[in-house]
């Protein structure tokens, strides 16, 4: 495997081609950016990034990796802290923090390698990590190490977690660095002992996974009794990605709730407040799922929230729910959507970008992602 962007090191030098990647505006983007100066000694998040990959390219388990590995993990390393500059505050009694910059971190990475044409498979295996890359330091400290393992397992490799972890941990200079290398081990005595170290956690069934995730008290080996009185299929994707057209093709008499339709009929702009489009759609489908009937809710449905607030209103009626992720390339997404009868301004899905989740195995009994290269 070779992917030209960003550049991976290799054998058998190894070494980190630092003259094109500090160059790239999100890493530029990090010099000057403060961090807690006991967590980080080192200086800037700039520095750090450095040191993290630096550490990375010299630890044996991420030699001994694929060349596919070895990128996703590398390219992880170069991304992990990119929302660092949008997060950073410094509070009132000087301590600087960076809440929220793993969520962010994930979005700003899905944004910058989608509009790089990164393939999606290493493109979310790589966002996924800069996501979790935390959780390896609290893992074995949190309420409940087994579930959290269990869901981080479902979007991440935990073998390439932990290599970035310990990447991160020895690229800082902070107080304890031997104590964030038993974390790390401690999170892999975890990991192994549920038997997803190099694959997803396996549950009895889609249906077990779907209510784990929704259950705390639910044991994850504990098969469940299906009982559906309906199939949802909730779409997500950007306006112009081919949502429509996956409908078309695939479910062409299937019943549809699409809230561009609703707008047109409404005669509610997307500039608008959305709550009486949003209320209207919400009877159809409940009229729906009371008859037992099938349908389709069409719309962006791109960040987790929005998702779960549909899918908790879909199994309340005891619905089957798969969710359709569908993506095309940054070219044709714009293409696409200058042809369309009611184009989105591109304002819009720019602030889209920036909530852009994708859906993962957690959210619904069954989710299929389509590409369209």
């Amino acid at each position: 495997m070779s992917i030209e962007f960003p550049p991976c090191p290799a054998p058998p030098d190894w070494k980190i081609d630092w003259a094109a990647l500090d160059l790239l505006p999100w890493i530029r983007d990090l010099q000057g950016c403060p961090q807690n100066p006991i967590r980080h000694a080192e200086g800037d998040v700039w520095t750090h990034v450095h040191m993290v990959c630096e550490a990375m390219v010299n630890l044996p388990a991420f030699r001994e990796l694929s060349a596919e590995d070895r990128w996703v993990a590398f390219t992880a390393a170069l991304l992990h802290d990119v929302a660092k500059p949008a997060c950073t505050r410094i509070e009132s009694d000087g301590s600087i923090t960076s809440r929220g910059h793993s969520w962010r971190g994930a979005v700003r990475a899905r944004q910058i390698l989608w509009k790089a044409n990164v393939p999606f498979r290493l493109r979310e295996q790589v966002c996924a990590l800069v996501r979790h890359h935390l959780v390896p330091f609290f893992l074995v400290d949190s309420e409940n190490p087994q579930r959290l393992a269990i869901e981080v397992s479902q979007t991440v490799r935990s073998y390439l977690l932990a290599i970035l972890a310990e990447a991160d941990a020895r690229g800082r200079i902070c107080p304890d660095p031997e104590h964030l290398l038993k974390q790390i081990a401690g999170f892999r005595r975890v990991v192994e002992e549920l038997g997803c170290w190099h694959r997803s956690y396996e549950f009895p069934s889609d249906h077990t996974r779907f209510l784990y995730f929704r259950d705390p008290s639910r044991l994850p080996n504990v098969p469940v009794q299906e009982e559906f009185k309906s199939k949802v299929v909730l779409m997500s994707g950007l306006p112009g990605a081919g949502k429509d057209e996956w409908i078309r093709r695939h479910l062409p008499h299937e019943r549809v709730i699409s809230l561009d339709a609703i707008r047109a009929e409404l005669g509610v702009s997307p500039f608008d407040i959305q709550g009486t489009v949003l209320n209207h759609a919400r009877e159809l489908a409940r009229n729906h799922l009371r008859a037992g009937r099938s349908f389709v809710w069409n719309a962006t449905n791109l960040s987790r929230h929005i998702r779960g607030e549909c899918v908790r209103l879909f199994s309340d009626f005891n619905a089957h729910i798969r969710i359709v992720y569908v993506e095309t390339t940054p070219a044709k997404l714009h293409a696409n959507n200058r042809n369309r009868r009611r184009r989105v301004p591109e304002s819009v899905i720019e602030r889209l970008l920036d909530r852009w989740e994708v859906p993962d195995p957690t959210e619904a009994h069954q989710v299929d992602w389509v590409i369209y290269e």
